[in-house]
């Protein structure tokens, strides 16, 4: 049941997926999280493990950077691997005065300046969006936690490097923040008629830079995301 990308069998894989963009944070979660997790793909080291969290099965498996990666393994994973369910663990810059570093954002919808939905050949401008019973479900984790979050879009960019530096701009169409992963999930997600979701942590503000995280921190230390994500799962 390999496919290009994974080499698992058709069954390896929980019906919910966590995924991370980091190979690290994937290896982090299932250590930290899972008991008796086993790895079930590392093609390109692209690590993917399946365990128990209280008692329930999931998977997670990282996605790499940028729309066409995650778009690669969650299209494989909704239609070759039967998983029902991906929720992208990410970190994100933040647009908003009102999100610091290691707040929430929940993405509802997500905007992009990528063409992944032109494969669909569309007679118009297509609006990738959340699942809303996941979206539901994480805002009562996050709420059951304490955590401070914002519900609302986030900005899937084709550039990190924005030479044009674009990002305030759409802040003041009330854009959370931005990322480069969830519109293709989200994309993908209605497509295979499955369900997807965007949890992000603030690793990095627009509006206060002085507290940005370091790439450790971004691997080790959002564990309030991991936690909110494997309690839906």
């Amino acid at each position: 049941m390999s496919t290009p990308h994974i080499a698992a069998e058709r069954g390896d894989f929980a019906k919910t997926v966590l995924m991370p963009g980091d190979p690290l944070r994937a290896k982090f979660i299932a250590e930290n999280y899972l008991t008796d997790a086993v790895l079930v793909n590392n093609v390109r080291g692209v690590q993917g493990y399946t365990g128990y969290y209280n008692g329930k099965r999931v998977s997670v498996m990282a996605s790499g950077m940028g729309q066409p990666s995650i778009g690669i393994y969650s299209y494989e994973l909704y239609n070759f691997f039967d998983v029902e369910n991906i929720i992208r663990v990410g970190s994100c810059g933040s647009f908003s005065p009102d999100l610091h570093v290691r707040d929430i954002i929940v993405a509802m919808g997500a905007c992009t300046n990528g063409s992944y939905a032109m494969q669909y050949k569309l007679p118009g401008t297509f609006c990738p969006i959340a699942d809303f019973e996941l979206v539901s479900k994480a805002v009562a984790e996050c709420n059951k936690a304490g955590v401070n979050y914002k519900v609302g879009n986030i900005f899937s960019s084709d550039t990190f490097y924005d030479d044009a530096n674009s990002g305030m701009e759409w802040a003041k169409m009330g854009v959370l923040g931005v990322e480069m992963e969830s519109a293709a999930l989200y994309c993908n997600a209605a497509r295979a008629g499955k369900k997807a979701l965007c949890i992000c942590t603030v690793s990095d503000s627009f509006i206060y830079p002085e507290e940005n995280a370091t790439a450790e921190e971004r691997q080790n230390t959002f564990t309030k995301m991991m936690e909110i994500a494997l309690n839906i799962a």
